[in-house]
């Protein structure tokens, strides 16, 4: 039996994707919240995460830092990422995070299940439908840090809870701050957060 493990911040979200996953007979399926991943990821030790890369803190769970005080660390088990072509940002954070499988969300259950197979057997699986998102992503000038701080920003996070989060001072995230502004061509933080989110970056 593969364990998988799903990953959601939203309860009905991640019960859902476990009910599907679960008429697989060869699939043994849990859900959590991101609050409790860290428990449920070293008591099950699955073979698979899934994790949906537009859920909010998902950025938290990537990255391995801390939100309110909670450890948030990528699983150590084959991570794979629900995702969509227009957010090259999530994608290129999931891929430093180490995923091996990237599975388009608007596309068919049977990929999924076929993703979650390939990442189990520890093969990388990825979507051809989310090339595009791959190609927008290797031409984004920001770094991943960067990308890091402004998606957290985003979220609402000061910049003290963020350099709590990252395990950084201020000065360091109030610098990686004004180097995104400045490479997006914003005028401040609130404007580098428009244009990144515009363009799916964050």
């Amino acid at each position: 039996m593969t364990r998988v493990l799903v990953l959601h911040s939203v309860s009905l979200m991640r019960s859902a994707l476990a009910a599907l996953l679960k008429t697989e007979g060869s699939f043994e399926v849990s859900s959590a919240g991101w609050r409790s991943a860290r428990r449920y990821v070293g008591a099950l030790r699955p073979d698979v995460c899934v994790v949906d890369l537009d859920c909010p803190g998902t950025a938290v769970l990537l990255e391995g830092g801390e939100r309110d005080g909670e450890a948030c660390p990528v699983p150590r088990a084959g991570l794979l990422v629900l995702a969509s072509a227009g957010r090259p940002g999530a994608l290129r954070r999931a891929f430093e995070a180490r995923a091996l499988g990237f599975v388009d969300k608007h596309g068919s259950p049977q990929r999924l299940v076929r993703g979650i197979t390939k990442v189990a057997a520890g093969e990388r699986f990825v979507d051809e439908s989310l090339a595009f998102g791959f190609l927008e992503a290797s031409r984004m000038p920001l770094t991943a840090r960067e990308l890091s701080v402004l998606a957290r920003a985003a979220e609402g996070e000061s910049i003290a809870e963020i350099a709590r989060g990252l395990h950084l001072s201020n000065g360091t995230v109030r610098n990686y701050m004004a180097s995104a502004t400045r490479k997006v061509g914003a005028r401040n933080r609130i404007d580098a957060i428009r244009i990144t989110q515009g363009a799916g970056w964050v």
